[in-house]
């Protein structure tokens, strides 16, 4: 059951869920989370434990051409997975979340790529030469931007459609006092995972704004216009699940196994990127065509129509 929209739910939000996650995954992280709690571990150091997790898979992925290290690699990596699942549960349920451990959060899964790609980069060097590592390099870099794109939108799904303010887009404040040198850094850190987040974010500030105006001109249909909402976009969401990092672990051990690891890279290059860019468009026109359907393209609503009463067309792919 879904919370009241507003709360803040200690699972993630079933609907938009990857399959991988909503049956394997989160099950096992929803287990161990009371468990944590009781041994009184913050999420951060859980963040911190299945960091450690992802560091050793890199250590058994620079061992890849064998096969029992190259499954390792991959049951360390799902390690991860469950931490990284429930570090998010534990703040939910103790109410310790914070912007901070959300870049703490976002920090280790990138750790944890890193760990595994230098470790494959090293054996692959060893017999391709040097240049493999720009690759893995450019590769890195657009996975961050993939993900970083992906999990803003799941963000903003629960924004807007259940109203979690914690899930509010990221908020570009000014840098702390040049005294609070720590702050600074882990605010300039936030800053620019936050503004690579909003240019990949399929045009999320503009709807966000659109919407807001919406819900303020028809305070008595919010929760309508709410499920309206969930109800168009959700489908759209599960898609953005491709862009996951459970797809990546399944590549990166398939790969692993071919012997094949260059390829996982050059399709993270080009492939998980190409999807991107139709998902970004596929989001746009969606933006576009739900604020037809509840209201007009400026955010301004057409008066007497409910979000309820909007025709049932999907826009063009």
């Amino acid at each position: 059951m879904q919370p009241e929209p507003g709360a803040e739910p200690v699972r993630r939000t079933y609907e938009i869920e990857d399959p991988t996650n909503l049956y394997l995954i989160h099950p096992i992280s929803a287990r161990l989370v009371p468990v944590f709690a009781r041994m009184g571990l913050t999420p951060n150091t859980v963040s911190f434990a299945g960091m450690g997790s992802g560091l050793l898979a890199g250590v058994f992925y620079h061992f890849y051409t064998r096969t029992g290290c190259a499954l390792a690699g991959f049951v360390l990596m799902l390690a991860w997975h469950v931490m990284d699942g429930a570090d998010g549960q534990l703040a939910r349920l103790t109410r310790t979340y914070s912007e901070l451990g959300k870049l703490l959060d976002g920090i280790c899964d990138y750790v944890t790529f890193t760990a595994v790609y230098v470790g494959l980069g090293l054996t692959l060097s060893a017999s391709l030469g040097g240049w493999v590592f720009a690759v893995i390099a450019l590769s890195g870099l657009c996975h961050a931007v993939q993900s970083g794109a992906y999990e803003l939108q799941r963000q903003n799904y629960n924004y807007c459609g259940w109203a979690r303010q914690s899930a509010a887009l990221p908020d570009l404040e000014p840098l702390p006092p040049s005294g609070a040198r720590r702050a600074r850094v882990a605010a300039g850190l936030y800053r620019l995972y936050a503004r690579m987040q909003l240019w990949a974010a399929g045009g999320a500030v503009t709807f966000n704004a659109e919407f807001a105006f919406l819900l303020s001109a028809r305070p008595t249909e919010q929760a309508e216009l709410r499920e309206a909402y969930r109800a168009y976009f959700a489908p759209l969401i599960r898609r953005w699940g491709v862009l996951s990092a459970n797809y990546r672990t399944l590549g990166i051990f398939l790969a692993a196994l071919l012997k094949l690891p260059l390829l996982y890279f050059l399709f993270e290059i080009a492939g998980f990127s190409l999807i991107l860019v139709l998902l970004l468009k596929t989001q746009k026109a969606h933006n576009a065509e739900f604020m037809k359907r509840v209201g007009q393209a400026d955010g301004r609503p057409q008066p007497g129509m409910s979000p309820l009463d909007q025709p049932d067309a999907q826009p063009q792919q």
